[in-house]
């Protein structure tokens, strides 16, 4: 992984070069109307207070738990002990990206929602709150962490989540087994490139011409820096939109030429 000073420098070269995040010079209709009315979509939704109630919550719950990282790990929290406010504080997505994948959800509609990398639940209440007709299936490594989720999910009465447990190889294929196509996936849950084209390819087999599928922290390593670009050459894909901390992936045929775009938020 990137050292928080490398992470920085890349930070402030994509800030002064990426799109401006109001849309001006934006000559992708679809990406102009993405902009326009999901990025800077301000409306503050009732949802959003009951969430960010229960982050507060969590961010302030001291009890220690034995987890099980099957992932790339942290770079902040490490150990199997941890505290559930560490957690918080530095394993789950901030309200301002928990709030996006809100919103996309909101605007795109998508049916069949897949997360890979519960963890604590946030992000996952956002994107079930975003469509409760929408199916989530969210997938967590850690049965600790898993159990934390749940109590969050009964907090907001959310009754469109299948939180399954276990290895991600796993819960993966046996979840995309059980569904036709995948609408939107966000995948959380392990940032190291070759998991991530794996992922990738197991996914992209039942993506549908709206699919959308988010990576995380595009830029947290060489690696996963790496990975970003071999997803983003693949013929299937025809729109990237890179956020810095996440990527957005589209396959729309309706694009006559791939397009990528870099845009400031």
């Amino acid at each position: 992984m990137f050292s928080r000073l490398q992470l920085a420098k890349k930070y402030l070269h994509y800030y002064f070069t990426a799109s401006n995040g109001k849309g001006h010079g934006i000559h992708s209709p679809f990406v102009f109307d993405f902009v326009k009315n999901v990025l800077n979509d301000n409306k503050h939704y009732l949802c959003y207070k009951a969430v960010e109630l229960l982050r507060a919550r969590l961010l302030h719950d001291s009890r220690l738990i034995a987890v099980q990282d099957m992932g790339a790990g942290s770079a902040i929290t490490t150990g199997r002990q941890r505290k559930i406010s560490a957690i918080a504080r530095h394993a789950v997505k901030p309200k301002k990206f928990g709030q996006l994948l809100f919103r996309i959800i909101r605007y795109y509609q998508p049916r069949t929602i897949i997360e890979l990398g519960t963890s604590l639940g946030i992000t996952t209440s956002y994107l079930a709150l975003a469509s409760p007709s929408s199916s989530v299936i969210t997938l967590e490594g850690a049965s600790t962490v898993a159990d934390i989720a749940k109590q969050q999910f009964k907090k907001l009465s959310l009754n469109n989540i299948q939180l399954r447990e276990g290895d991600f190889n796993d819960t993966l294929l046996s979840s995309l087994s059980e569904l036709e196509t995948i609408d939107f996936a966000f995948i959380d849950g392990n940032h190291r490139k070759q998991p991530a084209l794996q992922y990738f390819q197991m996914l992209s087999a039942k993506i549908n011409n709206a699919s959308i599928l988010i990576f995380d922290d595009i830029h947290w390593s060489a690696e996963m820096e790496e990975a970003w670009e071999i997803i983003k050459a693949d013929p299937l894909v025809t729109l990237s939109i890179d956020l810095f901390f996440i990527g957005l992936i589209f396959f729309r045929n309706d694009f006559k030429i791939k397009q990528h775009f870099v845009i400031n938020f």
